[in-house]
């Protein structure tokens, strides 16, 4: 609420705060979300960088901690998300939610790259951001993301020559 009001350094100070608290080997899952709100505060875009690739290692560490303790075959989110067996269906939320938020992470790395001018990096996080898409439910999420994958593509091609 404070980011959104515009009191940016203050929503800084008290994610810091969290984060401190939840620590390094704190929940995966509270670790990504936290790193993601974090990035949105930062002023300098390679500390937004930093904590958006926070954001995304986080999100991994989840899925492939509960891929393993699930025993689900195939790696990645998708997988993961399929797996019979494992924790109740509780404790399967966090994971859906971070499958969901896949797109999302790789988006915001692509917009990091293309912002600290390291085109060949966004589009590389682009690319990831179009695949794991597939994995959404047709729905406003899925398009608006899928309008901002195609802007900043757009942005790139404009600053390069053609994407792809």
């Amino acid at each position: 609420m404070l980011h959104r009001a515009g009191d940016r350094e203050e929503a800084r100070n008290r994610l810091a705060a969290l984060w401190q608290e939840i620590g390094p080997r704190g929940d995966a899952f509270h670790r990504c979300a936290l790193a993601h709100y974090m990035a949105d505060t930062q002023d300098d875009p390679r500390d937004e960088l930093y904590w958006d690739l926070r954001a995304l290692e986080a999100a991994e560490c989840f899925v492939t901690d509960r891929s393993a303790r699930s025993g689900a075959a195939g790696g990645g989110p998708a997988g993961a998300a399929r797996s019979a067996g494992g924790p109740g269906p509780g404790a399967r939320q966090p994971l859906a939610a971070l499958r969901a938020f896949f797109p999302a992470l790789h988006l915001d790395l692509a917009a990091d790259y293309a912002g600290l001018d390291r085109p060949a990096d966004a589009r590389a996080q682009l690319r990831r951001a179009r695949a794991s898409i597939r994995a959404l439910a047709d729905g406003e999420y899925r398009r608006r993301l899928t309008a901002a994958i195609e802007r900043l593509e757009l942005r790139l091609e404009g600053a390069a020559g053609p994407f792809r």
